[in-house]
């Protein structure tokens, strides 16, 4: 098992910036790629970003290329999603992910943290 805890998230101002973290705990070693999804109210959940251990592959959707970078600190078992700028259309719970099998899957999930961008 793989727990996910995510902080970072807070209220802020279009054009302001916000780091979320992930924390993974328990199995790390089983994990093989973490990414970065987000649900905006009324909206399904979507992917943001995710970084892949093998060949340390990153990838973003386009929506947020250019403005949010993901990144991993392996010895603090850790990924963080660097946001900047914010746009009200950024307002979302974030969630953490990680999975042990094929690059397109997920099986842990953090709890989310809410982001919340003002005009």
């Amino acid at each position: 098992q793989v727990q996910l805890a995510e902080s970072g998230g807070g209220l802020v101002q279009a054009g302001d910036s916000l780091r979320l973290s992930c924390a993974a705990s328990g199995h790390t070693l089983t994990i093989n790629q973490m990414a970065w999804f987000r649900q905006a109210p009324g909206k399904d959940r979507a992917f943001v970003a995710s970084i892949h251990w093998i060949g340390n592959n990153i990838y973003y959707d386009e929506s947020i290329k250019g403005r949010f970078t993901i990144s991993r600190d392996a010895a603090k078992n850790t990924i963080y999603l660097q946001m900047n700028p914010l746009e009200p259309a950024d307002t979302a719970v974030y969630y953490c992910a990680a999975g042990i099998g094929p690059p397109v899957d997920y099986d842990y999930w953090g709890q989310g943290t809410q982001v919340t961008v003002s005009t």
